[in-house]
């Protein structure tokens, strides 16, 4: 190197960038997760293979309401089992080492199989339908296991990877097992080949059961007393999922995806057949489309959430499955485009391409919607009860897609049309999404802060791993914009209860804004005494219970971009709750639109920085027992040299 040589620096604190993370196909490599993703994914397959073809063959041989209600039928059929043995399936998960109890789950689908070749020999709807309802009850054994079980083998940063690879490879195993049953069962010996097929692959999903190896710290409760009463245990499971609000509505947010997803992939069959006009290929075609959709959302969860929980992908998923549910619903041809269309005929019409079009981009966003919430229901389950939270969202799953299954029926008794239901749906999903963002604000809140740092600025968090993700704690940071609270609320994995001044508080538009999420007006004493007090009350009750709060110690948005001196109401704060402080900087945003730089903040023409870079620097915590406001003063003031280093240096000659 020549003198004036530029180089990286290497910064010594740990830099996460909101938009790259490292790849999540990098779990394929381990053990500890490989055997259960092909375990799963290979049930997931069977499961697909077999009820695509069934509704295929039902689509095929049946015309009219007939055809609708027999796919209803069987809709229901698979999923009534997990209303009446997910509770039970919550109880042997956590009782017995799960590994173990997906190799019994495994074996029993192999025995299930046998019983499709019965099936499709006599070619009995009948025995088709009850195999059906038998491959639910294995399903529904499995799927508490099947999200218990990665917190055993993942850390917390890879629970959203490891959920979004599941969640991908569930529906790569739809698209392939919907294409192949698709195709299959419209050769001359299809039911043979399905027959054949679903038997090989039940065989080899065993065999990679026990590939599996059994957790380094399992979660079990060998002492668990089994309830088998179906009504008191199912009663029991519910009441333990609703004990947190934010679990329950978590379960409630999923379980109303399945509810959207079932109520559309159902109808998919006749919609292809009787409103398009499609053969088999077509009908393919289409259900790979929202297979292959919803796979690749599941995947992009990880590197759009930067390697965190980020439920701010909740409410944009739930907007784009409105809005590309609504477009389908007008999607189709005025007149079905003939008998048996070809897909060469189908994609070469607007109409065509316009339905593979939504029924994609419907699956993407159906994957940002319900990834977050399954890593939600993961961390915030009690670690004893994590299998019967699962098993809990089993349940209240089943019983939405029954109802999308009553639903569907009752609409077209009244005489609507397979794209009308369409139209319900997506009316639905809006009402129902406003609704639960409504009950947790958080969700949008985390939604907002999410777009503008992913769109707006490049936001590099250090060292945010020493904040605690569970437990009573104060988080500090300088002040420098309304924008503040927003940055830290993308940054930081968990609900923060800002403490800001009454008057900023009060600011019209922004208030909805704060009142949303839980901030806390304080005055000084001199203004108004009981505003004061009625905070400092309202912040010792929060921490004592549990509840992790934010604080601005200079008081107020500073006019100069340099700290001001703290305020010592931070000291009457831990002196009161005695817990740690946890300090951070933010660096980049003094001379934005909400800063004082040229005046009034946001009174001023904007000067927009697209993707500029901010910094956030977090600190080592302060224990209470040492805590002083000029302590946490001088520490921040170091946090700010660190924060503003540039990122390059010269090498000496």
């Amino acid at each position: 190197m020549v003198a004036g040589t530029t180089c990286r620096r290497k910064p010594n604190s740990k830099k996460i960038n909101m938009h790259k993370s490292s790849s999540e196909f990098i779990l394929f490599r381990q053990k500890r997760f490989c055997p259960y993703f092909f375990t799963q994914l290979l049930g997931a397959f069977n499961d697909n293979l077999f009820k695509t073809s069934l509704l295929a063959l039902v689509a095929m041989e049946l015309v009219g309401n007939q055809a609708k209600y027999l796919n209803n039928i069987g809709a229901a059929a698979f999923i009534v089992p997990f209303v009446i043995f997910s509770a039970t399936a919550g109880q042997l998960a956590d009782k017995f080492n799960k590994p173990t109890v997906i190799r019994y789950i495994k074996f029993a689908e192999i025995m299930i199989t046998l019983l499709i070749c019965a099936g499709f020999y006599f070619h009995n709807f009948g025995i088709l339908i009850a195999v059906l309802c038998l491959l639910g009850s294995q399903s529904a054994f499995f799927s508490p296991v099947k999200y218990s079980i990665l917190p055993e083998y993942l850390t917390e940063e890879e629970l959203t990877a490891g959920n979004g690879l599941v969640e991908m490879g569930t529906f790569i195993a739809i698209l392939t097992g919907t294409i192949a049953g698709g195709l299959m069962i419209g050769f001359e010996y299809g039911p043979l080949y399905i027959s054949i097929a679903t038997v090989f692959i039940a065989i080899l999903g065993w065999w990679c059961s026990f590939q599996i190896p059994d957790p380094i710290t399992p979660n079990r409760q060998p002492n668990l007393k089994i309830n088998w009463e179906f009504f008191s245990q199912t009663w029991f499971t519910i009441k333990l999922a609703g004990q947190s609000k934010t679990i329950f509505l978590s379960i409630m947010g999923i379980s109303w995806f399945w509810f959207f997803g079932s109520i559309l992939l159902t109808q998919l069959p006749a919609y292809t057949t009787q409103i398009i006009g499609g053969d088999t290929v077509v009908l393919t075609i289409i259900l790979a489309c929202a297979a292959l959709g919803i796979g690749l959302g599941s995947a992009w969860c990880d590197h759009m959430c930067g390697r965190k929980v980020e439920i701010g992908l909740v409410p944009f998923g739930a907007i784009g499955m409105t809005l590309f549910t609504f477009d389908l619903s007008f999607a189709h041809p005025p007149t079905p485009l003939g008998t048996d269309v070809s897909v060469g005929e189908f994609i070469r019409t607007f109409s065509g391409c316009r339905i593979l079009f939504d029924v994609f981009f419907m699956g993407v966003f159906g994957g940002f919607y319900s990834v977050p919430l399954y890593v939600l229901m993961q961390i915030k389950a009690i670690k004893k009860y994590r299998s019967r939270t699962i098993a809990a969202n089993s349940i209240l799953n089943a019983v939405f897609m029954a109802l999308a299954s009553a639903l569907a029926i009752v609409l077209f008794s009244l005489g609507l049309t397979t794209p009308n239901l369409f139209l319900v749906v997506s009316l639905l999903n809006f009402a129902v999404s406003f609704y639960i963002f409504k009950l947790i604000p958080e969700f949008l809140l985390r939604f907002y802060a999410w777009v503008l740092i992913s769109t707006v600025y490049r936001l590099d968090v250090r060292d945010i791993e020493k904040i605690p993700h569970e437990g009573p704690a104060i988080i500090t940071c300088n002040h420098v914009s309304f924008l503040d609270p927003v940055v830290v609320m993308a940054a930081v994995p968990r609900p923060i209860r800002f403490v800001m001044d009454h008057r900023i508080f009060k600011v019209p538009v922004l208030k909805t804004f704060f009142k949303a999420a839980g901030c806390i007006p304080i005055a000084p004493a001199k203004e108004d005494p009981e505003c004061k007090e009625a905070a400092f009350a309202k912040v010792q009750e929060l921490l004592e219970q549990g509840e992790l709060i934010g604080i601005f110690p200079e008081g107020a948005i500073c006019r100069d971009g340099e700290l001001q001196p703290f305020k010592p109401g931070i000291d009457r704060i831990v002196a009161k709750t005695p817990v740690k402080v946890y300090p951070l900087y933010l660096h980049g945003l003094w001379g934005s639109f909400f800063s004082r730089r040229h005046g009034r903040a946001m009174f001023h023409i904007p000067r927009p920085k697209l993707f500029h870079r901010l910094v956030l620097q977090a600190g080592e915590p302060l224990a209470p027992e040492t805590f002083s406001a000029e302590k946490l003063e001088a520490i921040t003031y170091e946090l700010k040299e660190q924060a503003e280093k540039p990122d390059e240096f010269i090498l000496p000659t």
